[in-house]
């Protein structure tokens, strides 16, 4: 897994563990409710149990903007892209400029689709992926075909 540069902006670092950047993000209570549907924070068990799902599974990168760690993204081994911009971050096309670049490794991985999971209530991740081409599959399913 190497470094993808997304723009002149934008570079997806492949993982490391760096909790002292990535906990705050878990730890905001709106971002745990788009991410997760949940209503309490990361502790650093959780997220650390987190991150080596993600790796264990597929391809996790770091989105770094403007040389700042403000998120994460990842493509899973079963064609499934999740991604997290912290709040201070969003609504900056962040998102939809490092999918994209997700959506270049799938092909590079020969995936014909990717999937994102994306809760019935998260209208701006519905609006961010049906932007970039995804369509939805069911509920809480969006599929993008490659």
């Amino acid at each position: 897994m190497t470094e993808r540069i997304v723009d002149n902006e934008i570079r997806l670092i492949p993982y490391y563990r760096n909790d002292e950047e990535s906990l705050p993000w878990y730890q905001d209570l709106d971002v745990c409710r788009q991410v997760d549907n949940r209503d309490k924070p990361y502790d650093l068990e959780l997220l650390h149990g987190m991150y080596d799902y993600l790796c264990s599974h597929g391809e996790c990168y770091y989105i770094e903007y403007k040389g700042k760690l403000v998120g994460d993204v990842s493509l899973w081994d079963n064609a499934e892209v999740s991604i997290v911009v912290c709040k201070e971050y969003q609504n900056r096309q962040i998102g939809r400029r490092c999918i994209k670049e997700t959506l270049k490794l799938a092909v590079e991985k020969g995936m014909d689709y990717v999937t994102a999971n994306i809760y019935s209530f998260n209208k701006q991740s519905q609006h961010m992926f049906e932007s970039i081409g995804f369509y939805k599959t069911s509920e809480e399913w969006w599929q993008r075909d490659l």
